[in-house]
């Protein structure tokens, strides 16, 4: 092959890489121009369809070996179980339920995985001690929280996330939901409210494609130099 020839199909390839995948829009990375009418459509069906973009989720929760997280509100334990992959068995989650039942039936779920620590948390907290944990993730549990104590608790969750730690919100879209689906869910704006008054920062909000739901991404308001 001459120098013109290679020259050429460098090019071509650098062209194809550069080229914006397809048919996928808001998840972090790409373009959020709208070439589709249809691109935002819900696309996954089910009471969980973010759980289809798992892959998405769990890059963007960048778990590590040995981190300590609080799933909140953690149900069967779905969310939990990839957590403790990612964690290892150095790393430790917490899978928090308010029924005693759930909590059963986790600890039976997870005999073989003993960094998954089911427990029965309080309503209005974690019952976790301060600076405890890398991560306080909750999955479709935000809209669950007490009425008009969403607040106070976001406040509970700053004491219990190291300095250098994140809170994870994960929730429908409520101008998206219809009917009663808006019961079960969230909105991104009012949520962000809520936690700056309660003293964190978003650093990022997406949807997740094709499910009309978000992932919201917070950190201590300290960490920005302010007070």
């Amino acid at each position: 092959m001459n120098r013109a020839c290679r020259f050429l199909l460098a090019v071509a390839v650098v062209t194809i890489l550069s080229c914006p995948t397809p048919g996928v829009y808001a998840d972090t990375g790409q373009s959020t121009r709208i070439d589709n009418e249809k691109q935002h459509a819900r696309t996954v069906g089910g009471g969980y369809p973010y759980r289809e973009k798992s892959e998405y989720v769990l890059e963007e929760l960048d778990l590590k070996p040995g981190d300590v997280v609080v799933d909140i509100g953690a149900g069967d334990g779905w969310w939990t179980e990839k957590m403790a992959q990612a964690v290892g068995p150095e790393g430790t989650v917490r899978a928090a339920e308010v029924t005693q039942s759930k909590v059963d039936k986790m600890k039976e779920k997870f005999a073989d995985l003993p960094q998954v620590k089911p427990y029965l948390c309080p309503t209005d907290g974690t019952g976790l001690e301060e600076s405890c944990c890398d991560l306080a993730f909750l999955s479709k549990t935000y809209h669950h929280l007490n009425k008009d104590g969403h607040v106070a608790y976001l406040r509970h969750l700053r004491s219990v996330v190291k300095p250098t730690g994140r809170l994870v919100v994960i929730e429908h879209y409520r101008a998206l939901a219809a009917g009663g689906g808006r019961d079960h869910a969230w909105s991104p704006g009012l949520l962000t409210q809520q936690a700056e008054e309660a003293g964190w920062i978003l650093v990022r909000c997406e949807l997740i494609t094709g499910t009309q739901h978000f992932i919201a991404i917070f950190a201590h308001k300290e960490l920005f130099g302010a007070r």
